[in-house]
């Protein structure tokens, strides 16, 4: 992400105080990157200056470019509430609040949703319900807007979310219409190399995953039944090393009571055009969530609501929440249930069991799944 160092921390208290030294109007946020215990991020964006496009026929288009801001907060303490203010202007534009993530096992809430993309009305109404349950923070399994390298895509992402970005961590995970975009990754700080990372709350444990891999422009000549082939040959190798990279995250925190899985692509599909990719998904990654005990694996990419239970592991697919849906032609053996519709998930984790309320557009609970506690040493 590109740093504006234009910031400088006057006070930690029960109120924590950001300042803008310059006089920059707020474009984007502010909004809460990399919470954890004692530290979190502060990210904003201004509007820098605006690029014309004029085509052959005399049509303008305006793209507009912004600069990136972000502040360390550091020496925060566990479990405990805080304001900030990026402008400290007497206005609400810069202020937010954080709640910083306990220092132990405490019961908390958080929400996923998936393919937010270009109904911004239904995404609009989706956040509104989520802001309703005040989660500690939301991940969003990819596909959150409909051309990653389209910058009024962001314009519109940012305007629906930014009530809620400012008081509540966002979590994103790299779908197939964030084309890898270098806009994504200035508007977002996360942790590890950013494309597939892992943070923990409590004893739970979030492991989110890149299914997409490098972004590959497949040359003119290469013809359609060597397509799938040079897709998937080419990204081999990002994929192998992401797996071994997931092998050790799981090893090390094998003491999380929880687990849970986010990446775009499903491993269990109920569209009949994307079955078998769905099995070659499934390939690739093997036992390796049933060796280390993962509970629950939730993706996009299919824009309806399916529950699918292999071995013990839920793989939810959650993505109702601005795309346009899809029928639901193929039913698998795994299927427990599935429903065409716009919704979320509000999951509840506590001591003993984690419950995930499947909740459509209008606030209405039509799916329920309860996950126990793993047995750890």
């Amino acid at each position: 992400m590109r740093k504006a160092l234009l910031i400088i921390i006057l006070s930690f208290s029960s109120v924590s105080q950001v300042v803008a030294q310059a006089n920059e109007k707020i474009a984007f946020g502010p909004y809460i990157q990399q919470m954890n215990m004692k530290d979190a991020i502060i990210s904003w964006s201004t509007l820098e200056g605006e690029v014309i496009i004029t085509d052959e026929n005399g049509k303008k288009d305006t793209i507009r470019n912004y600069k990136q801001h972000k502040v360390q907060l550091a020496g925060l303490e566990p479990n405990k509430k805080y304001a900030y203010d990026v402008l400290n202007d007497g206005s609400d534009e810069g202020k937010g609040t954080l709640m910083t993530y306990p220092e132990k096992a405490v019961p908390f809430n958080f929400v996923a949703i998936g393919d937010t993309r270009s109904r911004n009305n239904v995404h609009k109404k989706i956040i509104s319900q989520v802001q309703k349950l005040n989660p500690k923070f939301i991940v969003n399994s990819g596909d959150l807007v409909e051309n990653g390298l389209s910058m009024g895509d962001w314009e519109s992402f940012f305007e629906v979310n930014e009530d809620f970005m400012r008081n509540t961590p966002y979590y994103p995970v790299l779908g197939n219409h964030e084309k890898d975009s270098p806009y994504y990754y200035d508007f977002f700080d996360l942790p590890n190399n950013e494309r597939y990372y892992y943070f923990t709350v409590g004893d739970a444990l979030f492991v989110v995953l890149d299914s997409e891999g490098l972004r590959t422009t497949i040359p003119a000549f290469t013809t359609d039944n060597m397509k799938d082939a040079y897709w998937e040959e080419s990204g081999i190798d990002y994929m192998k090393t992401q797996k071994k990279w997931l092998e050790e995250v799981l090893k090390l925190n094998r003491q999380a009571g929880y687990v849970f899985i986010f990446q775009h692509l499903p491993l269990y599909s109920v569209k009949k055009s994307r079955v078998e990719e769905s099995k070659m998904v499934r390939e690739f990654w093997g036992d390796i969530f049933k060796r280390h005990g993962v509970q629950t694996f939730i993706n996009g990419h299919d824009h309806h609501y399916h529950h699918a239970l292999d071995n013990g592991i839920h793989f939810i697919t959650s993505a109702g929440a601005g795309a346009p849906l899809y029928d639901i032609d193929a039913v698998q053996p795994e299927t427990v249930s599935y429903k065409k519709i716009e919704h979320f998930m509000n999951i509840e984790v506590n001591e003993k069991k984690a419950i995930l309320h499947v909740i459509d557009i209008d606030g209405n609970e039509f799916d329920t799944i309860e996950v126990k506690r793993r047995k750890t040493k």
